[in-house]
């Protein structure tokens, strides 16, 4: 039978602070992938809520369009003061 060598305390040290500094980047590699999972996660939220805002802008715009050409429609070219709630014709 094989007599086993006692390490002395500084090398037992050493092995255990080495060990124990390991599984602590093992768990902090756990941390990182976590936030970055939920990081991109919500930047793919904020792109679909982007492309919503996107539509909906492009939506009040064509809706302006077809409000100024209607308006030009009845009362001709001009401008209006929204304030007021008078059309000035252009001249």
């Amino acid at each position: 039978m094989v007599t086993p060598i006692k390490f002395t305390e500084e090398e037992l040290k050493q092995v255990t602070e080495l060990r124990d500094a390991s599984q602590a980047k093992v768990v902090e590699f756990g941390q990182i992938k976590l936030e970055k999972l939920m990081t991109n996660k919500r930047l793919n939220q904020l792109n679909v809520l982007e492309e919503e805002a996107e539509q909906g802008y492009a939506d009040l715009q064509k809706q302006e369009v077809e409000i100024v050409e209607e308006l030009k429609q009845k009362y001709g070219a001009g401008t209006v003061d929204i304030a007021s709630g008078e059309f000035v014709p252009a001249k």
